[in-house]
């Protein structure tokens, strides 16, 4: 079963990674276009601005994200025969409201039945040639087209509306508790295989319109950088040490590194006192994610970092979010991480000076 999934996950990642171009571009598009005032053309027979055309192209990007993502998943599983059927597959969730998650299926669904036509369906030789450019792309649009229809297509779809509903029909004290919860999820692990789902989640919401726990995602990967070199500050306040010297030159690198949104370099930082620093972060994250959701707070962009702020549907809350965040996270460090005498840190700051030593290598003549 563990096969199953971590095969399904890698697929899903290889189409993510040939979307978020699209999706970063696209969303960055409409922001602009929405900034300086635009909006989507609906007769292109009249005059339109630039503004309305950057807005009008960037939601047109968006509207081919449920062919892209079940597009490469075809592609992923199938390669190249997969991906004509997998584009198309995506077009009927498109069309039929399924979105995101709709795409995600169909995607699996004419990949495997590509997969399966190339291992065991037999042709006479004369026909070898016609198997990946006209037989198995029809054969299989065909086949799965129908099953997506008739079978898959309308029950995604209700589902898809009844969480967009449960999530637009939440009161003020639940939306703080699900953006707390997700805020967590979505960073816990610092970019690894847990955060990826409910980071995956945002994504499918966003083409569906719902911003909110896309800032969530954004603002939520920021925080744990900038909250441990908020800790480290405060700890500098209060003359306590929490730190190494190797540990304070990795700040140095993960903040701003943070600042876009790559919250990998947290980790070698937090491996040396794990569960304190997951704590800490944890807390922040949650914190941040229940401001932006509480006070709902959207992104129409899926990554960048601190430079999507100005993009966002209320700049000032993703802000005073990241703050809080941040500024929790960095308390909680200082409150329980034990504090490292000046013995430790000579000791520990001598050690990482040995071991990377090469004076004793030599070449020989």
């Amino acid at each position: 079963m563990k096969k199953v999934l971590n095969e399904l996950k890698r697929h899903a990642l290889t189409a993510i990674s040939y979307m978020l171009p699209l999706v970063v571009a696209s969303g960055l598009l409409i922001a602009i276009g929405n900034l300086m005032g635009g909006e989507v053309i609906e007769d292109y027979t009249k005059p339109f601005t630039i503004a309305s055309s950057l807005t009008s192209l960037g939601v047109m990007g968006m509207g081919l994200l449920p062919a892209f993502i079940s597009g490469y998943i075809a592609y992923s599983i199938a390669e190249r025969p997969g991906i004509a059927p997998g584009f198309l597959m995506g077009m009927i969730a498109n069309a039929l409201g399924a979105g995101f998650l709709g795409g995600m299926i169909g995607g699996y669904l004419v990949g495997y039945f590509v997969l399966w036509m190339r291992k065991t369906w037999k042709v006479p030789k004369w026909a070898e040639g016609l198997m990946p450019m006209m037989i198995i792309p029809t054969v299989s649009s065909l086949v799965v087209g129908l099953v997506m229809f008739f079978v898959v297509g309308i029950p995604i779809t209700w589902l898809t509306e009844q969480l967009i509903n449960f999530l637009e029909s939440l009161d003020e004290s639940s939306r703080m508790v699900y953006g707390f919860i997700f805020g967590v999820l979505g960073h816990i692990d610092y970019g690894g295989p847990i955060s990826k789902v409910p980071n995956l989640f945002a994504d499918g919401l966003l083409l569906e319109g719902v911003l909110g726990p896309e800032a969530i995602k954004v603002i939520g990967g920021i925080v744990p950088p900038v909250g441990i070199t908020f800790g480290w500050l405060f700890s500098k306040m209060v003359n306590k040490r929490i730190y190494t010297k190797v540990e304070e030159d990795a700040i140095k690198v993960a903040f701003p590194m943070g600042l876009t949104m790559i919250t990998e370099g947290v980790i070698p930082i937090a491996m040396n006192d794990l569960l304190r620093t997951l704590l800490a972060t944890g807390m922040g994250t949650g914190v941040a994610g229940a401001v932006n959701f509480y006070f709902r707070n959207g992104s129409p962009v899926p990554s960048g970092g601190v430079f999507v702020i100005p993009a966002m549907t209320k700049p000032l809350v993703a802000v005073s979010a990241l703050l809080a965040g941040s500024i929790v996270t960095g308390l909680i460090l200082v409150l329980i991480k034990k504090r490292i005498t000046d013995e430790e840190y000579e000791s520990l700051q001598n050690q990482e000076e040995e071991e990377t030593d090469l004076s004793g290598i030599g070449i020989e003549g």
